[in-house]
């Protein structure tokens, strides 16, 4: 009797184990649904009401008078723009290729070796991320300005953006190495493999996943930037974040609009394909261990 009740009340409790929703299972929720979906357009509207009046013949931007892309040839025409634009580009592809290769670099040392006060130089080389922004917009412009005494223009914005972009890939990179199997470089090197030949051909190829990710979000925070930027810029060298700025001072017009988009549209892409490339890389490693 004594047994059948004890297996009686462990039936109970599987069933009532098994019967309590998921994570995921919450989301059939009207209620719940209702939440997500309001964060969304409150996050997203601004976005896509900027984006639509891009394409509004409208000067003023007042009521919707038909679909156009001239505001995107007009922007495409003005030469400060484009020089704002080349400049965005050139400062985050130099910040991006220097910031990859000190923060792989990094991070894979942080991952393999051990020293003395690890923790500390760690919690230093991660401050870039965690200190305000315009912090680090002020002690970068003292920096140039009253150290070294170098005058203000790309090169000072590029050091900065390289200052602030390699701990993100540090980041990425030491998250990356820790499911690394280090059995996979013994099983090289006692195939005749020399250590460069086991980290080119066995460590690299491992970490090129979160390389590739550290350096595609190392790219978009440059493109992005605006508060260290606006400290560390000179003459001629204006990024399209503040060229944006300085349009939007005096009135908000469709070519602003449309500078901004393209802007937008730049980031989600460089986004949605490190996103895709993360996300295959762990589908690889599910089939590998699989």
């Amino acid at each position: 009797m004594a047994q059948a009740t004890t297996a009686g009340a462990a039936a109970a409790k599987s069933v009532q184990h098994v019967s309590k929703p998921l994570p995921l299972e919450y989301l059939r929720k009207r209620w719940l649904q209702a939440v997500v979906l309001f964060g969304f357009f409150f996050l997203y509207f601004p976005i896509i009401a900027l984006m639509a009046t891009s394409f509004n013949e409208d000067k003023r931007n007042i009521t919707w008078k038909g679909f156009t892309t001239d505001w995107y040839v007009k922007a495409y025409n003005d030469a400060s723009l484009f020089n704002a634009l080349v400049n965005s580009l050139t400062v985050a592809v130099v910040s991006t290729i220097v910031s990859t290769i000190i923060g792989t670099m990094l991070g894979l040392a942080l991952y393999r070796y051990r020293f003395p006060n690890k923790a500390s130089f760690e919690s230093i080389a991660y401050l870039p991320i965690v200190i305000p922004e315009i912090s680090m917009a002020v002690a970068m412009l003292a920096y140039f300005a009253q150290f070294l005494e170098v005058p203000l223009g790309l090169f000072t914005i590029t050091v900065s953006h390289i200052a602030f972009s390699f701990p993100f890939v540090a980041v990425v990179v030491r998250t990356r190495m820790a499911g690394f199997d280090e059995s996979l470089e013994e099983a090289s090197r006692d195939l005749g493999a020399s250590g460069q030949q086991t980290f080119w051909n066995v460590t690299v190829p491992y970490m090129m996943p979160g390389i590739i990710a550290g350096a595609l979000l190392a790219f978009t925070l440059s493109l992005d930037d605006f508060v260290i930027t606006q400290f560390t810029s000179g003459p001629g060298s204006t990024t399209l974040p503040i060229k944006i700025y300085s349009m939007v001072r005096f009135s908000v017009t469709p070519t602003v609009n449309a500078a901004s988009t393209v802007l937008i549209v730049i980031t989600l892409t460089v986004a949605v394909a490190a996103m895709a490339m993360q996300a295959r890389s762990e589908k690889n490693m599910v089939k590998k261990n699989g």
